[in-house]
């Protein structure tokens, strides 16, 4: 099962390679751009988070990765892709911040794209997937348990921002649930981290 996931971690980690890069280059960067840096957001928090900008239009993504139909399968797989009943395929994501969501290991599972403007939903994660049980994972699990290692103290926030914000301000180890309520799998593996 891990060989065959391999292919679909690339995959992800592509995405977030061009979200990033769509963040630093597209013609309609700006209003992103502005909202994080109104957010507070520093260009070093960014880049460590790796956030990026899925552009407006239905298909950037797909003509950027979806090279053959085994690349557009597997980011249908992912969750990067909608297919239609007719079979093709668009963007999921469009005009909104992205934000990584990776494993404890550091693998591209999800993604979570907030919106520019007042549409809804505010936030829109990646579907369930083979890689991504959104139960059963953490925004900043990684990195929070490497802070939480060296002694700091685990923080359990709402969101993506606030996790981002806390970081900021010195406090690593914050992770925040993936758009649900705390689960009990998620506090089991708070606890393997840390105690309290």
């Amino acid at each position: 099962q891990e060989q065959q996931h391999q292919g679909l971690f690339k995959r992800m980690e592509a995405a977030s390679q061009y979200f990033e890069q769509m963040l630093r280059q597209h013609e309609q960067r700006g209003r992103a751009v502005d909202y994080l840096k109104n957010r507070g957001l520093s260009g070093k928090a960014a880049k460590f988070f790796g956030i990026g900008y899925a552009p407006p239009g239905w298909d950037g993504l797909q003509t950027e990765l979806g090279t053959d139909k085994e690349a557009l399968r597997e980011l249908v797989t992912c969750g990067m892709l909608i297919e239609k009943e007719d079979g093709r395929t668009y963007d999921r994501f469009r005009d909104r911040i992205m934000f990584p969501i990776r494993d404890a290991r550091g693998r591209f599972i999800a993604f979570g794209g907030r919106v520019l403007g007042d549409e809804k939903p505010k936030y829109l994660n990646s579907p369930e997937t083979v890689l991504f049980d959104k139960g059963a994972n953490l925004y900043n699990l990684g990195p929070a348990r490497t802070a939480a290692g060296k002694g700091q103290s685990l923080v359990v926030a709402e969101g993506y921002m606030d996790v981002i914000a806390l970081s900021q301000a010195g406090f690593e180890a914050s992770v925040a649930p993936l758009g649900t309520a705390v689960t009990e799998r998620q506090l089991q593996m708070l606890w393997r981290v840390t105690p309290e």
